[in-house]
């Protein structure tokens, strides 16, 4: 097996037979000619066919990959008409006396110079248009005929490089990806493998294109831009699974994206998203989820060299809940401590940290810290759709103290005429045994609760989930944890309260049902698992 890296420009993944894209052999020769007017009703012949085969590509195109980057085809059929083009192509036949095959390609060489000597990176790539309908026009001189792959199989074309005419005129029921050598990503042909979507490695480099050959089985991952030739089992193996997850992932896409989230007797549920910074907002919209039901808020302070200001915050927070255009934005606050160090908090060594200074413990006896945190959440508010979650609570006490702060900032925001919103949620997690039990006492206090499930697995049954020396023992579907599930679902409802779940539990779709019976009201799931689960919840029916 060997690997060559090149940059992928279209995520997927592709297992299956290499077959190498020979092109025409346009070897251009210098011809000396008597007749140039002849050499100049040829030129024009080739250039009508080559309008004529942009118009069926363009056409193409236009079906598979939409009108926008279709267009590319009507700007190569001006550029055949460009003057400038056509006078240097016209004054090398006159003025040197040689064949039209030769003019047109001086004259391609000349421009893809040209544009490739320039700054700019989009203009660069333009040197690959110039030098496609320049080869083009030498074919239709030459009577050369196109690639076609001779096999009904589908295989992975490898070539040194692919003008965008003969990327669209692939035949997509033929391709399993496509890897080239050299080319740009911010070619036409990249910006077409990815509306086509087919898989798609560039510049995979000189070493791959020399060392390959026809037949030849590889893997190609779009993601990780990686070509395996000749893989082992094991590689292979993995690919497959990858594959069939991504697949897998596409097809809930194309059958799920805008489906609501119900079961076939009519009851609904919020599919959420679990995410840990701004950057993740684009993988919550992609996968269509109803809401956000878990930012980390950490990420803010873990990336920070010094506690983040109240306008570093602010920022954030009105970032995400503007992208969210006023779709439920759950944030929790600062769970720094256990498994997540900071170093200027200061924070002591514990022996078992799991247990120890972390999450509100922190924000209550540093309440400076919290405040300004949740001014920052308070005056982002009125940008959206804003739910606020305070992590590892154990007592009524620690709940009444929170809601007293938050009654204080609010009071500071309004003295200072600062606007928020008034229809902020404020929730609690249910991540400890104690809390779970408690519950009938809590859910008066608050709009909602989330089930940690991670953290309420280890605690209920003793487990460091940190140490997989006793992984064998963490029993995640255990009856005690399901018990406090339901007790909590249970309470939260009697008393006005909704309840969701946002740990790792969320995401197991062997528990969906059993979730939806207790009355589980939201699920929180990373975000390549909503479809999944939306599919899951759209098979159940609680009549039975």
């Amino acid at each position: 097996m060997k690997k060559y890296q090149g940059k992928g420009v279209y995520g997927a993944i592709a297992v299956g037979k290499i077959s190498l894209f020979k092109k025409p052999d346009a070897a251009v020769k210098r011809i000396r000619v008597v007749d140039t007017g002849n050499e100049k009703m040829r030129l024009e012949q080739a250039k009508t066919l080559a309008i004529e085969q942009l118009q069926k590509i363009y056409d193409k195109a236009l079906k598979e990959v939409g009108e926008a980057n279709a267009a590319i085809f009507e700007i190569h059929q001006m550029m055949l008409d460009d003057d400038d083009y056509n006078d240097s192509i016209n004054n090398i036949i006159d003025s040197q006396s040689v064949n039209a095959e030769y003019a047109v390609a001086v004259t391609a060489d000349n421009f893809a110079e040209m544009f490739s000597a320039m700054d700019d990176e989009y203009m660069k790539a333009r040197a690959a248009d110039v030098r496609d309908i320049s080869n083009r026009l030498i074919n239709n001189l030459s009577g050369s005929v196109s690639f076609d792959t001779d096999t009904n199989e589908k295989v992975i074309i490898c070539a040194s490089d692919l003008a965008p005419s003969e990327t669209v005129a692939l035949d997509k029921n033929k391709v399993l990806a496509f890897v080239t050598a050299h080319g740009s990503s911010n070619s036409h042909t990249a910006i077409l493998a990815r509306n086509m979507n087919i898989p798609a490695i560039i510049g995979a480099g000189d070493e791959f294109l020399n060392e390959i050959k026809d037949g030849m089985e590889a893997i190609v991952d779009g993601y990780t831009g990686e070509v395996f030739v000749a893989p082992d089992e094991v590689t292979k193996s993995k690919a497959l699974e990858k594959q069939f997850a991504d697949e897998e992932k596409k097809r809930l896409l194309q059958e799920l994206k805008g489906k609501d989230n119900v079961t076939l007797d009519g009851k609904k549920i919020n599919i959420y998203a679990n995410i840990g910074g701004v950057e993740n907002i684009g993988a919550v919209l992609l996968n269509d989820a109803g809401g956000i039901g878990l930012f980390r808020s950490e990420f803010l302070y873990l990336e920070n060299s010094d506690y983040p200001t109240e306008e570093q915050q602010f920022t954030a927070y009105k970032k995400v809940l503007e992208s969210m255009a006023g779709k439920k934005v759950i944030i929790r606050t600062l769970d720094i401590g256990a498994d997540k160090q900071v170093d200027y908090f200061d924070l002591k060594k514990e022996e078992n940290p799991a247990l120890g200074y972390r999450a509100i413990r922190i924000c209550l006896t540093r309440p400076d810290i919290f405040k300004t945190q949740l001014r920052a959440l308070y005056r982002a508010s009125s940008f959206g759709n804003l739910g606020i979650m305070f992590p590892m609570i154990t007592s009524v006490s620690e709940l009444e103290k929170i809601l007293a702060i938050c009654d204080e900032v609010k009071t500071e925001l309004n003295e200072q005429g600062v606007e928020f919103s008034d229809k902020i949620e404020l929730g609690i997690m249910i991540e400890t045994p104690a809390a779970a039990l408690i519950s009938d006492k809590l859910a008066p206090m608050v709009d909602f609760f989330s089930v940690g499930t991670n953290d309420l697995t280890q605690y209920t049954l003793a487990c460091d989930r940190q140490n997989p020396d006793i992984e064998q023992f963490v029993d995640t579907h255990h009856e005690a944890i399901l018990r406090l599930i339901e007790m909590s679902a249970e309470n939260a409802h009697k008393h006005g309260a909704w309840i969701g779940i946002c740990g790792e539990l969320g995401a197991d779709t062997s528990l969906t049902e059993t979730f939806l019976r207790m009355g589980i009201d939201e699920l929180s799931v990373s975000p390549t698992f909503v479809l999944k689960v939306r599919s899951a919840v759209r098979s159940i029916d609680l009549s039975k």
